[in-house]
């Protein structure tokens, strides 16, 4: 295929050539009727490029050619079999590869207990059961890693009826599992590999990169361009191979869950983005890797700044790094990482991506250069400075891992909709959770409906919310009340 094409894009390009004009949706007719205070911050581009999907951006009477093509493009320049774009972001796709490998399968799924909420999410919408697979855990930093392929060959024998497995990687630090290995544990058993690879959208595009999911020999893969490429907010693709997965049928659960609008700007920006990688990702990623490695080393000279590599590596640790995601522990400055985020937000006017009790993540792209990475280090050589005078650090209750590893008492699904009570959080233990309760970033909850909860998780929870961690899908922001399965 000609590479050198994007078909969502070209198609948009010749709606405006040819001065097309719709009775249809949507309704403020390329930007017509917006309220000019909304185009004074958004501008008009956005409107005269958010067309309807399903009604000719040709003299054609659908655009679901030019998707196809679209996505037919996508699947060459990865080495996948398929691709499908998807239109609300990674958490819409895992659900999907989910729900066709699993749905309605008594054995359930083998899942990592590091996975993102949105895999929370999917257990419960689609009902299938979790079968855990247990992190590694750096106590010490408290920093759980990618599962070995000696847990996941566990948790196979643990657990042999399971319909698949799905694993992080990377995870939301930048490490990642030896997913070849555990894609041969798999396959071994002739069961599909899901591999939840969000923040791994630029992999396939530089050899210095960690190997991506498929040429891992993963079955799916999912992918979130807005975070490492240079697609718009709720922009995934996810990728099939071999025959273990059907296609069609994956297909047929992600459009269970599809908007029957998808948004025409949202496609083209993701079709232009693999063009662009096709030609020039080796450059630029190569480009920015050496970025990276500079910037890591400028970082790592700052006193009480510690620019964590070796240590995330390893025969316990993870079996890769993507160095674009720069963790730094601040932990030597007396300083908690939220109380890093918040000065770099309110003297900067710089965000970070993570910040946790002893750390914050930079994550670096292809879009960054010189300037841009002088300004994060001149910040946060500032805000090194200014950690003298913080107030001293909450207190934070991190519990050990066999105390953050919850019992699973109910089916996620069983929980959540079930009869439930809002309880005071200080009678909380001993009861079984029926709502997820998810540090945010990097999002992996630290309870899922169905656990029991234990003393140590909640008195982590409301120190760390104390100390600035935000829980945000708490249904009771304070967490004074927690929501609990009610007693039957």
């Amino acid at each position: 295929m000609d590479q050198s094409h994007a078909p969502m894009l070209e198609a948009l390009a010749d709606y405006h050539r040819l001065d097309r004009y719709g009775f249809t949706p949507p309704g403020h007719r390329q930007g017509r009727g917006a309220d000019e205070r909304v185009t004074e911050v958004l501008g008009s581009d956005p409107f005269r490029s958010d067309v309807l999907a399903a009604s000719g951006l040709d003299d054609r009477t659908s655009s679901n050619h030019y998707l196809a093509d679209a996505e037919d493009l996508m699947a060459e320049a990865v080495g996948a079999d398929q691709a499908f774009f998807s239109t609300c972001g990674s958490s819409l796709s895992v659900k999907a590869a989910m729900m066709a490998v699993a749905g309605n399968d008594p054995g359930g799924l083998l899942v990592g207990r590091d996975s993102h909420k949105s895999i929370v999410a999917g257990l419960i919408f689609s009902r299938v059961t979790p079968r855990w697979i247990t992190p590694r855990w750096d106590e010490d930093m408290h920093f759980s890693h990618p599962p070995s392929p000696a847990q996941v060959r566990t948790a196979w024998e643990q657990h042999p009826d399971a319909a698949g497995a799905i694993v992080v990687s990377p995870s939301p630090y930048g490490t990642c599992a030896d997913i070849a290995a555990i894609a041969d544990v798999c396959h071994q058993r002739d069961k599909p590999l899901i591999i939840d690879e969000a923040w791994g959208a630029h992999l396939p595009f530089h050899d210095d990169l960690p190997t991506w999911a498929m040429d891992a020999g993963a079955d799916i893969c999912v992918v979130s361009v807005h975070k490492m490429g240079a697609g718009f907010e709720q922009r995934s693709v996810f990728h099939v191979q071999g025959d273990l997965v059907d296609s069609a049928h994956l297909s047929a659960c992600a459009d269970l869950l599809m908007t029957t609008s998808p948004n025409v700007m949202i496609y083209s920006a993701l079709d232009g983005w693999r063009r662009q990688m096709v030609e020039h990702g080796t450059e630029l990623l190569g480009s920015a890797l050496s970025l990276a490695r500079r910037t890591r080393g400028r970082i790592d000279a700052i006193d009480g700044l510690n620019v964590l590599e070796d240590r995330l590596l390893g025969k316990e640790a993870s079996h890769d790094l993507d160095r674009l995601q720069i963790l730094i522990d601040v932990s030597d400055t007396g300083a908690t990482g939220y109380q890093c985020a918040d000065w770099l937000r309110s003297h900067c006017r710089l965000d970070v991506g993570m910040a946790d009790h002893r750390r914050i993540l930079a994550t670096l792209s292809m879009a960054d250069d010189e300037a841009t990475t002088d300004r994060l280090v001149h910040a946060l050589a500032e805000m090194r400075s200014a950690t003298e005078s913080f107030t001293p650090a909450p207190r934070i209750d991190l519990p050990s891992p066999n105390e953050l590893q919850l019992e699973s008492e109910m089916a996620p699904a069983e929980a959540f909709f079930g009869p439930s009570e809002m309880i005071p959080a200080d009678r909380a233990a001993g009861r079984i959770a029926a709502e997820q309760l998810t540090p945010y970033p990097p999002g992996i909850p630290a309870v899922v409906p169905g656990e029991r909860l234990d003393t140590a998780v909640i008195d982590y929870l409301r120190t760390g919310h104390a100390a600035g961690m935000a829980v945000p899908d708490a249904t009771d922001s304070t967490l004074e009340t927690l929501r609990v399965a009610a007693h039957r």
